[in-house]
């Protein structure tokens, strides 16, 4: 029987699923720096509970360790989420007009996806972005798959009324 305190077992585990597990705590956070803390605070607690937790629950109890350090930190500094402008740093080709456009469709995302509740921002990010299947959220969240449907729905059409063109 393996087991999580082994370390190829260990090194296995964190290296199918330490990049999704920062991610959701990423879209969460909006936070690159405050994501890898509570991702790499999550495997170290799962280390040193490793003889407690099994191989098959490994990945629930990193999700759910990470989500509590995450409601920790939003508890302790009501954190809001700011996506970062990456795209702002890049030098273009693009007319003025283009760029200003795309700076404003930018904002106008970035507005509507801060204004959705945060578990359908966190469905539509993983999603959209991730490329998680419902039922891959809907684990890692601790809910049904209709409920996940649910939230993408709503996140689907609260963004539709808001921003034309999507």
């Amino acid at each position: 029987m393996d087991n999580v305190c082994e370390e190829h077992v260990f090194s296995s585990v964190f290296k199918a699923n330490s990049k999704t597990v920062f991610n959701y705590i990423y879209y969460k956070f909006g936070n690159e720096e405050k994501a890898h803390d509570a991702v790499q605070e999550a495997f170290v607690k799962l280390w040193e509970n490793c003889a407690k937790v099994t191989p098959e629950k490994a990945k629930s109890y990193l999700y759910t360790v990470a989500n509590n350090l995450y409601l920790n930190v939003i508890k302790a500094e009501k954190v809001r989420l700011k996506y970062a402008d990456q795209h702002s740093k890049s030098i273009s080709n693009e007319s003025p007009e283009y760029v200003l456009e795309e700076k404003q469709f930018k904002k106008k995302l970035d507005d509507a996806l801060n204004s959705l509740p945060e578990n359908q921002r966190t469905t539509f990010l993983l999603n959209r972005i991730d490329g998680k299947k419902y039922a891959e959220i809907a684990e890692m969240e601790g809910v049904s798959v209709k409920a996940i449907e649910k939230r993408m729905h709503l996140a689907l059409k609260a963004l539709r009324e808001q921003i034309d063109g999507i």
